[in-house]
């Protein structure tokens, strides 16, 4: 029971990386990105291709972001000349070329049979438990580091103008300033959460594939943080609990319905976890870290 609970805390805690990003982007900035999966595959795939080839972690896991960053650049040139619901189309089908080219470019990522014998973190020094720990602990590092920054952010003059960007473009462009800029450079920082956290599930699952960067990842992010509450860093913490909670508490269900075939659970799984979000949409949609005072 211990490694099963030290394996959830683990995924918490990527999908957190994830969630803070995304609420960068969404919560923040108001940048409607449905592609925040394909950010989370380059970081995935670049580490793991990088220590195939004999690079050491402590050089792949920067590159990750990096690359991830790289990715995010031209999409953000994209979306200055897109509305908000065409971008969250153009983001999608940036994460679908993604995930479409780790599948048919076999030289590089060894295609639909993914990329096996990834080097796990603290391999050599740490075994079992340990291990296990040594990762959650890593992670805690790299969340905490993420949250200073964030909060740095939202006290900085730069944190008060994407949240005006976020609230009224318009009025931002009125004074003189180019909300565009400021997208940019949103998108690029929300990657390269994303890539990082890309670059340690991949260590610490072992083996990649394209079929682990569906879209249904973003939309997994997207439901913690309206759970949550958009544009509060709580929320990003707390709305990946709750969804690990519902994702891992659903397979219990079985218990409870044994007249349901395993092949139908996935599909009863994935409905708990939208009645779910619809339940918190009507009654609490702020989330449950946003302003009581709303509704």
């Amino acid at each position: 029971m211990d490694a099963y609970l030290t394996a959830i805390a683990i995924i918490t805690a990527i999908y957190v990386l994830l969630a803070l990003g995304l609420n960068l982007q969404y919560g923040l900035t108001g940048l409607i990105n449905f592609g925040h999966v394909g950010f989370f595959c380059i970081g995935a795939y670049t580490t793991a291709i990088l220590s195939e080839h004999g690079v050491p972690l402590v050089v792949t896991f920067p590159l990750a972001a990096a690359f991830a960053m790289a990715a995010a650049w031209p999409l953000g040139l994209v979306s200055i000349r897109l509305r908000e619901d065409y971008f969250a189309i153009v983001s999608l089908g940036f994460s679908e070329v993604v995930r479409l080219v780790a599948t048919s470019e076999r030289w590089l990522t060894n295609g639909v049979q993914g990329i096996a014998g990834i080097p796990k973190l603290f391999a050599g020094w740490l075994t079992g438990a340990a291990q296990s720990y040594a990762v959650l602990g890593l992670l805690v590092v790299f969340n905490i580091l993420a949250i200073l920054a964030m909060l740095r952010i939202v006290r900085s003059p730069f944190g008060r103008m994407i949240e005006a960007i976020r609230d009224n473009e318009e009025a931002v462009k009125a004074l003189g300033k180019d909300p565009a800029v400021f997208k940019i450079q949103v998108l690029v920082l929300g990657a390269a959460l994303a890539g990082l956290a890309g670059a340690v599930y991949a260590h610490y699952i072992g083996y990649i594939s394209p079929e682990q960067f569906l879209p249904l990842i973003t939309f997994q992010i997207w439901m913690a943080i309206i759970m949550g509450g958009v544009g509060r860093i709580s929320g990003a913490l707390v709305g990946s609990a709750i969804l690990m909670l519902f994702l891992e508490g659903s397979r219990f269900l079985r218990d409870v319905m044994p007249f349901i075939s395993e092949v139908s659970m996935a599909s009863v799984r994935l409905g708990a976890v939208g009645l779910a979000l619809i339940l918190f949409t009507m009654y609490r949609p702020q989330g449950l870290m946003g302003d009581f005072t709303r509704k």
